[in-house]
């Protein structure tokens, strides 16, 4: 899997323990619409995160339809949520400073052509 195909893996992962532990009985419906995402996706990646043990999945018992999930963060999933937020952190800031210079440079070629 390339770096780039890593990051936006990880993204995914941080932003459902994320919106999870906001809200444990989001459908994966809901989840999906949220975080603009496939449903599968949502899917594919709720199974890898049980399976990991950062997530744990019981029924919610006062939904009316008995199929309706609650998802629970593991201590193991508060670990690895801090761990995944540390490095979206330094990623999104690596990507801020190199667009933060991009449009510097832009503005600069501007002022240029218009002198």
């Amino acid at each position: 899997m390339s770096s780039r195909n890593r990051a936006k893996a990880e993204d995914v992962r941080f932003r459902v323990l994320r919106l999870l532990e906001e809200n444990p009985t989001a459908s994966q419906r809901e989840i999906a619409k949220a975080l603009g995402i496939s449903l599968g996706g949502v899917n594919y990646c709720l199974n890898a995160l049980v399976e990991k043990g950062f997530v744990k999945m019981r029924n919610f018992q006062e939904a009316e339809d008995k199929r309706k999930y609650m998802y629970l963060l593991t201590p193991k999933g508060v670990a690895e949520k801090a761990a995944l937020t540390g490095r979206f952190l330094a990623r999104k800031m690596r990507e801020y400073e190199a667009l933060k210079a991009e449009i510097e440079a832009v503005r600069a070629e501007m002022e240029t052509r218009h002198e």
